[in-house]
């Protein structure tokens, strides 16, 4: 047995599927299963039970899967701990972004953290900031952007950016020569919205509650350019992140908000209690100086 039984094994208990699993570690299904085959022997139990639509654990497979994930992760922070005692820097960081954000200042900032540690390589996922956070409990993520407030129990963070959120109508429609509206206004409209996955999704309907109304929602997505094209084809109205209303291309009008004066706080989180690796670290620190130094509201990593 060695360190990549278990992983594999990992992998399988993960999908509950040879053939996922196999093509998530880019192996044949042949290959893994002969693994766990082998595995199985070295350990004398079966781990998984086998039928013709699914495959599950058996109780030692439960039992042994736990201890897997344990070795697993030592494993892994032995050679991340190896490779930052020798300097090496070097390395991947796997970045949540919402899509609901205008991200050039970000993107710059990664720009100029690229220029002063070229070998250090990234992977953007675009995902509403629910599904960030829940990527990062699984370890599929190392860091990401959030909503604040956030489970302190579960992560560190820094503020990143704090901004208003608007209302975006038609220009067709009867309120786009105001200034400001009231969002008790808009109780007989219908909202177009991200999906639930957006944390963007919790706030609006929660604001439109506690104003009096439940909002009737007529569409959910979770790419802002779309909810722009709705809205010019007088599906809806929608309530977005200033920076993002103004990137919309089609005619609309952009219009404040006010009784109550809708904001949001977005924030860079990281796990709480797990090993950071080099690469991650600097670019964390870089970023603070950065973006949040910009901001006006520089504040100490919250570790």
């Amino acid at each position: 047995m060695d360190i990549r039984h278990l992983q594999y094994f990992i992998e399988v208990a993960r999908f509950s599927s040879f053939t996922k699993a196999a093509d998530h570690l880019f192996i044949s299904q042949p290959t893994i299963s002969k693994m766990i085959k082998n595995l199985e022997a070295d350990l004398g139990v079966e781990l998984f039970e086998r039928s013709r639509k699914k495959i599950t654990l058996t109780d030692a497979g439960r039992v042994i899967l736990a201890q897997a994930e344990v070795i697993d992760k030592a494993f892994n922070n032995l050679q991340t701990e190896l490779d930052d005692l020798l300097g090496l820097q070097k390395g991947h960081i796997r970045i949540g972004l919402p899509p609901i954000m205008d991200a050039d200042q970000f993107i710059k900032a990664l720009g100029g953290f690229h220029d002063q540690y070229p070998h250090i390589t990234f992977q953007l996922l675009e995902n509403g900031a629910k599904k960030i956070e829940d990527n990062i409990i699984q370890e599929e993520l190392d860091v990401g952007i959030t909503v604040l407030p956030t489970e302190e129990e579960r992560f560190d963070y820094f503020f990143l950016m704090s901004e208003e959120l608007s209302v975006v109508l038609p220009p067709s429609h009867k309120l786009s020569r105001r200034k400001q509206i009231n969002l008790k206004e808009l109780e007989e409209e219908s909202f177009i919205l991200f999906n639930k996955d957006f944390v963007l999704n919790d706030r609006i309907v929660s604001a439109c509650k506690e104003a009096g109304f439940l909002p009737q929602v007529v569409s959910e997505s979770s790419q802002w350019d779309f909810i722009g094209k709705m809205i010019t084809a007088n599906l809806g109205i929608s309530i977005l992140p200033n920076s993002v209303a103004h990137l919309l291309k089609e005619d609309v009008r952009i219009i404040k908000v006010v009784q109550p004066v809708l904001e949001w706080d977005l924030a860079i989180i990281w796990p709480k209690d797990r090993y950071l690796a080099y690469a991650t670290k600097e670019w964390l620190k870089f970023t603070q100086d950065r973006i949040a130094t910009q901001a006006g509201k520089e504040q100490p990593l919250n570790k």
